[in-house]
């Protein structure tokens, strides 16, 4: 396998490592300020969002270093001819020498000036763009008073009047590490675009960061790359994934490309299972095989080349196995899964087997202990029953809850969810960029594991297997809703083509 190359906006780094880099930015900078080139980037933005010169441009100024970028971009907007106003949300002995200079530079140049009574009372514009420079990453309380009421107006404005709404750095009221709203009441800035300085965040990628990050837009503002520092956490993106999955030479056969093992589907729930194994089917593997606790079907119709067994039945130290899609949690499934952690060669715990692994510190011991690549993928329910959190406590840490559990069990973990989570054992995070809400659907997850047994089938090391089925898995859907298909209604064994063909044009380059 190649070693990915990840391009330089795609790195993230978190607000305290962010900080660092300013701080070695601002010590060297010369011409202009890192604020000047911030407002710069966000003007040349916003003036390709604004359809129409003659339209007005609000601006929402708050009280830190955000606002001196927001009053930046405003002057050099009325510079260039727009009409723009400005709420000024913040207090000039509060500013930086930089913001400060920003500011008396939008005044003398007699921009107008608003309140945020004055918006709300009913000022009628026609806003070509908003621009969100009230917070930045630093906020640490929830918006109160006028300025929770700006936000939630200008949310409601925004979508009555389709009107592009640019964040600069974050949206205000979303933290910028976890990519969750700091106020209880999940009031944000909801941005179409937001350009983010320095480095990219993963608050906007994951977690409910999508919602309200909208088009991501890095700016790096010119800083050299050796001041950054080396960095443990990526975007998992089309751009590095090509040359992970090899070409097929012409001279090989079914036992060229691996057998995968499903172990599953207990009474009534078959289905799961199947799902799996046809997703390893397309995927690429040379031989399925369906092990079922209970009475499985003697055939599947839709893929008679799968070969259904008795679970208890099947040889696991020659195949990638997969358990979890309906197996259930009865004793037979526990002792099914102790046995796989034991003999399998490679493994994807999924689904009930994460369930039972969460109730049985032995079984947990054991798999820590294994030599062999496994990989794990629970969503959040089932990341906190084996972390012994809340939901929300995991939702709140995406990033830490998945490297703990990677170091915990020693394995590769996929977090699911909006911005999926990836972690290998040496704590390297990424953050998948595809997918979309057509995914929170039955099925969808026993597809995704059983594409990663096929890539683990085909001698890809846990950590590649994860996010190239992860990255291809969301991207399924993507094409998907391209094509008209969903986000309402889509069905897990639609993705299953979808996925053959991206990875197939991947194994291409």
């Amino acid at each position: 396998m190649t070693v990915s190359v990840f391009p330089p906006e795609a790195r993230l780094f978190d607000v305290a490592t962010i900080r660092e880099i300013e701080a070695r930015a601002l010590a060297v900078q010369t011409g202009l300020t890192l604020m000047q080139k911030a407002g710069l980037a966000t003007a040349e933005i916003a003036i390709r969002l604004c359809n129409r010169q003659d339209s007005h441009v609000l601006v929402l100024a708050g009280p830190g270093n955000n606002g001196g970028d927001a009053y930046e971009a405003a002057c050099l907007l009325a510079e260039r001819g727009y009409h723009v106003c400005i709420i000024n949300c913040g207090k000039a002995e509060h500013y930086s020498t930089d913001a400060l200079s920003a500011l008396r530079k939008a005044q003398n140049l007699g921009l107008s000036f608003i309140t945020v009574d004055d918006l709300l009372s009913g000022l009628t514009q026609q806003w070509g763009v908003i621009i969100d420079g009230l917070f930045g990453i630093g906020l640490k309380r929830p918006p109160e008073g006028s300025i929770a009421r700006l936000i939630a107006y200008i949310n409601r404005l925004s979508v009555k009047s389709a009107i592009p709404v640019l964040a600069i750095d974050v949206p205000s009221g979303l933290n910028a590490d976890s990519g969750q709203p700091v106020s209880p009441e999940k009031l944000a800035i909801e941005a179409s675009h937001t350009v983010t300085f320095i480095a990219d965040k993963p608050g906007l990628h994951t977690g409910a960061g999508k919602d309200f990050a909208g088009q991501v837009l890095p700016e790096l503002l010119g800083i050299p790359l050796d001041l950054y520092p080396p960095c443990q956490m990526h975007l998992n993106q089309q751009s590095s994934l090509p040359g992970h999955l090899l070409r097929r030479k012409h001279d090989s056969h079914k036992g060229s490309f691996g057998d995968v093992s499903v172990l599953g589907g207990a009474t009534g729930m078959a289905g799961a299972a199947i799902l799996a194994a046809r997703a390893a089917q397309l995927a690429g593997v040379g031989r399925i095989y369906c092990g079922m606790l209970a009475q499985g079907p003697g055939y599947d119709s839709l893929h008679p080349e799968l070969m259904f067994r008795k679970a208890d039945d099947l040889e696991l130290g020659i195949a990638a196995v997969v358990i979890g899609p309906g197996l259930g949690q009865s004793k037979s499934a526990h002792d099914l899964l102790n046995k796989a952690i034991h003999r399998a060669k490679t493994l994807v715990i999924d689904a009930d087997a994460l369930n039972l692994l969460a109730m049985d510190r032995d079984l947990q011991t054991r798999l820590s202990e294994r030599s062999d690549a496994s990989v794990l993928t629970p969503h959040p329910l089932e990341a906190a029953r084996l972390l012994k959190l809340s939901v929300s406590d995991v939702q709140g840490n995406r990033l830490s809850a998945t490297r703990e559990l990677a170091s915990r069990f020693k394995a590769t973990v996929i977090l699911k969810g909006s911005g999926s989570v990836i972690c290998d054992p040496a704590g390297q995070l990424l953050i998948n960029d595809s997918g979309n809400p057509a995914l929170a659907s039955g099925g969808t997850g026993d597809v995704l594991a059983g594409v990663i047994a096929a890539l683990l089938a085909q001698s890809c090391n846990g950590l590649d297997a994860a996010r190239l089925a992860t990255w291809a898995h969301g991207h399924a859907a993507d094409q998907l809703l391209i094509k008209g298909i969903g986000p309402l209604g889509l069905t897990a064994s639609e993705l299953l083509p979808e996925i053959r063909t991206i990875l197939n044009q991947l194994a291409r380059h």
